[in-house]
């Protein structure tokens, strides 16, 4: 024992650390996330800063550009678009992803897990692939249209792309995983006990879903809400190819006015606005559900 105090001193004096204490680090711990937030700073904040700057210095100083867009109903008609289309997908999202997370939170692993498996992996799949996809599926001569009158449903193809249809069953299907993941994870923190206990004391089902499951599923719902809609506000490649210009989106017209019309003070207002309405949506969630609607404790 005396041999083993004696090596472990020789190594605590060898380092200039008594034995026994642990190696302080050579700075506080802030220095730990400095890269990491120069990083954000430089490719993130001042090129978002550079281009809200623009947005009221060209082509000259002053407020123009944002005049312009609120003025003009064609821009009008783009951000009610904008608006409308991301809060059909939230809605059908959430309508279509809380019975998918329920149904994946109570049925057997190793049912669940194959299906969970097949939904994570939708995620991972080409966005623009999956996007051709529904064109193809969506068309007058597609796939939903030759079964639907092969069944007798309708007479004639149904106008499924380069419309606002179009548009939301695509971004349906892309968003909804991000629906599910939030609820799956809420769902599977509840204890089935809690529900026992509420059809013991005399509720329906129906009740014991509004009164009980509803109010537990709250911020996983509401985390997914906001998460579907703030992307859906920016999205660019399914409005594009599934909407048309006649049903152009936020995302659509920023990038016009920067890569077609080298406009840069109203793409930057366009974005400016788009920033805005995401922020107060993430103030609304906190205020709202605080950091358990994130999924925080």
């Amino acid at each position: 024992m005396a041999g083993v105090t004696r090596q472990a001193a020789a190594i605590g004096g060898g380092t200039g650390l008594a034995p026994g204490r642990p190696r302080r680090l050579p700075a506080g711990p802030f220095a730990l996330v400095v890269p990491g937030l120069l990083l954000l700073v430089v490719f993130f904040a001042l090129p978002v800063l550079a281009l809200l700057l623009r947005s009221v210095t060209e082509p000259e100083p002053g407020l123009a550009n944002y005049a312009a867009l609120i003025g003009s109903g064609t821009y009008l008609k783009i951000f009610f678009n904008t608006f409308l289309v991301s809060a059909v997908v939230t809605l059908v999202s959430l309508a279509i992803g809380f019975p998918v997370a329920w149904t994946l939170a109570i049925l057997p692993p190793r049912i669940a897990q194959p299906i969970f498996g097949v939904l994570i992996l939708s995620m991972w799949t080409n966005l623009l692939t999956r996007t051709y996809a529904w064109m193809v599926l969506l068309q007058r001569t597609g796939v939903i249209n030759k079964s639907l009158i092969g069944l007798g449903l309708i007479d004639a193809p149904l106008p499924m792309v380069n419309n606002l249809t179009g548009v939301t069953i695509g971004m349906t299907y892309i968003m909804l995983p991000f629906v599910v993941l939030p609820l799956y994870g809420v769902i599977r923190r509840i204890d089935p006990a809690i529900l026992q206990a509420a059809a013991l004391c005399g509720a329906s089902r129906f009740q014991a879903l509004r009164l009980v499951l509803l109010p537990l599923v709250a911020p996983g719902m509401a985390a997914g809400a906001l998460m579907v809609f703030v992307m859906s506000l920016g999205y660019f490649v399914t409005p594009a190819l599934l909407g048309g210009t006649a049903n152009m989106m936020l995302a659509e017209l920023i990038a016009q006015f920067v890569q077609s019309l080298v406009n840069w003070g109203m793409g930057g207002a366009a974005a400016l606005v788009l920033l805005v309405v995401t922020l107060a949506l993430y103030a609304l969630q906190l205020r709202l559900f605080g950091t358990a609607g994130l999924g925080g404790r």
